[in-house]
């Protein structure tokens, strides 16, 4: 795989990076490696339809095309992982204590440091296109909204971040863990288990039959999370089937 190049579209005020985005390249195609990023994001998205608190000019809010035509639609939770890991290996060289919590949120210790939204675009079998939304807590000092538990790099470590230089991290280390879902995927999902939130004993979860008590036996390669609870019952989930109660 040739290097990643990398085209920064810089934005004052948008709804949503990963709306602009698709919109884009539906108008003109863009190429692979097209960036958006936007001081303002007035209607972030996430996961299940939440919305994404961030502070004006204090966090990164950005998007970007991956155009993915070697990795099977039923492959694609390989992108959700690279994804992940690229966001952890930036942040744990600014300090210890960060894991991707199933599927894709990236947490400090009980705390969420960033989300990942990833939406796809399939051409038969495969994926002919994949835009990337991430949100990451980097400067912001308070939250406002009634997000459960978020936290910044600031918050953590005291210091204030150049958002340019994380940005660029973020997207060099995405180009090397990209990589891997083409050349090296057992790497990428040994990492991905290494990294995972919650990885070792048992904790609290809740599915539609209530609160149990489980461990994280695995997660396959299509994306389902297998936990195993203190009964010996082996529970296997997609997305949005099971919480962690934090």
């Amino acid at each position: 795989m040739e290097k990643m190049e990398w085209h920064i579209i810089r934005l004052q005020e948008t709804r949503s990076t990963n709306t602009y985005l698709d919109n884009l390249d539906v108008e003109t195609s863009q190429q692979e490696g097209c960036v958006v990023i936007t001081h303002t994001q007035s209607a972030g998205r996430g996961q299940r339809g939440n919305s994404w608190e961030a502070e004006p000019g204090m966090n990164l809010t950005f998007s970007y095309l991956l155009r993915p035509e070697s990795v099977a639609a039923r492959e694609q939770f390989v992108l959700s992982q690279a994804v992940a890991l690229a966001v952890v290996d930036v942040l744990s060289r600014y300090a210890e204590g960060f894991s991707v919590k199933w599927p894709n949120d990236i947490y400090y210790r009980d705390s969420k440091i960033a989300g990942i939204l990833i939406e796809h675009h399939l051409s038969g079998m495969n994926i002919s296109r994949t835009i990337v939304g991430i949100g990451l807590n980097i400067n912001q000092q308070q939250f406002l909204s009634d997000a459960p538990n978020p936290i910044s790099l600031r918050q953590i470590t005291g210091e204030e971040y150049n958002l340019d230089k994380i940005l660029d991290e973020v997207l060099e280390a995405t180009t090397h863990r990209y990589a891997q879902c083409i050349n090296n995927r057992a790497v990428l999902q040994s990492e991905y288990a290494l990294a995972l939130y919650r990885k070792d004993g048992f904790y609290t979860y809740r599915d539609a039959e209530g609160e149990f008590s489980a461990k994280i036996q695995e997660v396959l390669p299509e994306g389902f999370l297998v936990l195993c609870d203190t009964d010996g019952r082996v529970r296997q989930y997609a997305f949005k089937e099971v919480a962690f109660v934090i």
